[in-house]
């Protein structure tokens, strides 16, 4: 969630530099050409005034001074002009020993021309007829105090812009968080669904996301019930299976089948073979169903519980220990994880000595489940050959009675890792490694 909030400011960061950066150009440019536009106005109203102070005199052609505005006659006042009269140029006393160059274009020039003492003049232009005799006009003026005032106006705009961005910026964020907290509330429950907290979702304020968070919750109720339905209807199939099959064990024991003892013998195996089938087969089955968020494996609950029904069914005096990490939950059902524990222990209890220890830890990147036991072990050489076949440990390594089948399925059934070794305590080490996103 935070990346997307992060993803999201950074977005509205560039659009609103984008937006502002183009609104301040913008607005700048537009403020310029209104000015020029305004400037223009006056500049072509001195034209026309140093046109009405041209007059013809017996000695010829003048310019009558007295008419001309005094900011023309003096030295670099700003405004100055230039005067074309059928090839007779004049300068204004303004310009000094400076030159100006007369544009060939009329009207206001779009560039600004250099002028004395590193002015930047605004000139405009224009063509009369005085007198009969063709006369062009150029009045330009500095308009370097406006380039200075838009400078002003550009810094002032900056830092007002820099803190408007920094307000926006404040309440954008908080807007997104406030448009995302019902998503991280979503979130924060999905993580809780999923580590066992919850079995369903909350409605959420937000109109928007309560469709989804009831179908999530719709689709929870459907998991929850065709699961409990697949288990009691594999639970009833196998007792339903199983008395015919402790009938027919039963009747291979009547005396009527002694004289055919090689029939018996062998339908005797075959009916074995079939009730362990059935009853691998239906715990695999029971294994293949999805397992319902929620319904994880509660160690500091379950763990003492199983510890002490294990001393009932072996009351030999053994020393059971437990080595779980406080609160710790796992991620999985919580009777296929009885059921493996419970395996695990009750062998562990058969072949120890004195002792057994369970172990329970959360690493970074997996859970580790181990039971270990002071017994006799399992030889190097015959783990592996344990663990690559797929039937009981006690049909191929002979005075053992661990039976890895079922212990086996559930934990492929998680993606664990199942692993054989030698304890510290001097037996057999049995470590599941379990992935903390396999669960």
């Amino acid at each position: 969630m935070g990346s997307i909030q992060r993803r999201i400011g950074l977005a509205l960061l560039v659009s609103l530099l984008l937006a502002g950066g183009l609104l301040a150009q913008g607005s700048l440019w537009l403020f310029d050409r209104g000015l020029r536009s305004y400037l223009q106005s006056d500049l072509r109203d001195e034209a026309e005034s140093l046109l009405r102070a041209i007059a013809r005199k017996p000695s010829g052609v003048q310019l009558e001074t007295q008419l001309v505005d005094p900011s023309f006659q003096r030295p670099y006042s700003g405004r100055y002009f230039l005067i074309d009269i059928d090839g007779q140029l004049w300068r204004s006393r303004s310009l000094w020993d400076r030159e100006l160059l007369m544009p060939s274009s009329a009207g206001l020039q779009e560039e600004l021309q250099h002028g004395p003492q590193g002015q930047h003049l605004l000139v405009y232009c224009a063509s009369f007829k005085r007198q009969g005799l063709p006369v062009r006009i150029c009045v330009a003026q500095d308009y370097n105090p406006v380039l200075q005032a838009f400078t002003r106006m550009q810094q002032f705009a900056l830092g007002f812009g820099a803190g408007l961005l920094l307000l926006l910026l404040l309440v954008q964020r908080w807007a997104v968080r406030s448009a995302l907290r019902p998503l991280e509330q979503a979130r924060l429950q999905l993580q809780q669904l999923e580590q066992g907290h919850r079995s369903q979702l909350e409605l959420v304020t937000v109109s928007e996301l309560q469709p989804l968070v009831e179908q999530i919750n719709q689709l929870l109720r459907h998991t929850e019930t065709t699961l409990q339905r697949s288990r009691h209807a594999l639970g009833n199939l196998g007792h339903a299976l199983k008395t015919p099959l402790a009938v027919l064990l039963t009747l291979l024991q009547r005396d009527e089948l002694r004289a055919h003892e090689t029939l018996r013998q062998s339908l005797h195996e075959q009916l074995l073979l079939i009730r362990e089938r059935l009853e691998r087969e239906l715990g695999r089955a029971r294994l293949a169903g999805e397992v319902l968020p929620g319904a994880h494996f509660n160690c500091a609950e379950e763990v003492p519980a199983l510890l002490d029904t294990l001393r009932m069914i072996h009351p030999r005096g053994l020393q059971l220990e437990s080595q779980v990490v406080a609160g710790l939950r796992l991620p999985v059902d919580r009777e296929d994880c009885l059921e493996l524990l419970g395996n695990l222990l009750d062998n562990a209890c058969k072949w120890a000595v004195s002792r057994v220890r369970l172990t329970i830890e959360a690493l970074p990147q997996a859970y580790i489940l181990q039971v270990e036991d002071d017994g006799p072990g399992i030889a190097a050489s015959e783990r592996e050959q344990v663990l690559q076949r797929g039937s009981r440990l006690d049909e191929e390594v002979a005075g053992h009675g661990l039976g890895l089948a079922i212990v086996r399925d559930i934990a492929n059934s998680w993606g664990a890792v199942l692993t054989l070794r030698q304890s510290p305590l001097g037996g057999l080490c049995v470590r599941i490694e379990l992935p903390r996103k396999a669960g």
